[in-house]
């Protein structure tokens, strides 16, 4: 029995029209991430940020899954294994392919959060500054994303199922941030084997046992293809 657990990133959805930080002429070159996704952008100009995090969320609303997502889909559903699929991407394309086993470690766009006491609901389609929370009515609404300088969510699972991986699979991220940069070493000390697939090798492409380059569109059901069969 194989204890599975995959990393994706933006390049998987980029197939799906979202793009990624280092897209000329897409909404992140409009914006520095210091204006956008910090909290202390929140904190000195929130409708901006709103604004950022509306326009994102209607692409993703917008945006199907692509071949990639639907493949990852069709490998837990066979899986008899364990099973995790850990996240980067805040868009929800994974839950439209029909993964349940997922961590947004960075969020999603779809869920909003209460800067004061915490809690979380489904986001509407347009949010804006001053919209109270529906637990204690503060105005101190926020999307539910983890912004740089922020802890990812869930790390003490993620590491307790990185612990016991049989096989750690990274799909479309750079390799660039951390903690998730670390996360194929975490795998390696469990003994697990380790592959990466990406349109090209990402930084941390040398620390994995294998790598594949090419779409994720292709690659990706190509190799649970190997695993489902």
């Amino acid at each position: 029995m194989t204890n599975i657990v995959i990393l994706t990133g933006a390049g998987i959805s980029a197939e799906s029209g979202l793009g990624t930080f280092r897209d000329e002429g897409g909404l992140w070159a409009q914006h520095r991430i210091e204006d956008v996704a910090t909290p202390g952008a929140f904190e000195r100009t929130p409708d901006l940020v709103h604004a950022f995090y509306n326009t994102r969320r209607a692409q993703a609303a917008e945006a199907g899954p692509n071949a990639a997502h639907l493949a990852l889909a069709k490998l837990e559903q066979h899986h008899s294994g364990s099973f995790l699929l850990i996240t980067q991407n805040v868009d929800g394309l994974h839950e439209k392919a029909g993964s349940r086993k997922i961590i947004h470690m960075h969020g999603q766009l779809d869920r909003a959060l209460c800067h004061v006491c915490g809690y979380r609901w489904d986001a509407p389609t347009v949010m804006q500054t001053g919209d109270p929370c529906p637990k204690c009515a503060a105005q101190a609404t926020r999307p539910d994303i983890v912004w740089f300088g922020e802890m990812p969510y869930q790390m003490d699972f993620i590491y307790e199922h990185l612990a016991n991986a049989d096989l750690f699979v990274s799909i479309g991220t750079s390799g660039e941030v951390y903690p998730a940069a670390n996360f194929v070493a975490e795998a390696k000390h469990a003994g697990a084997h380790t592959l990466e697939l990406n349109l090209e090798p990402s930084s941390r492409a040398s620390a994995f046992a294998e790598v594949r380059v090419g779409k994720a569109s292709q690659m990706v059901p190509e190799w649970v293809a190997e695993h489902t069969l």
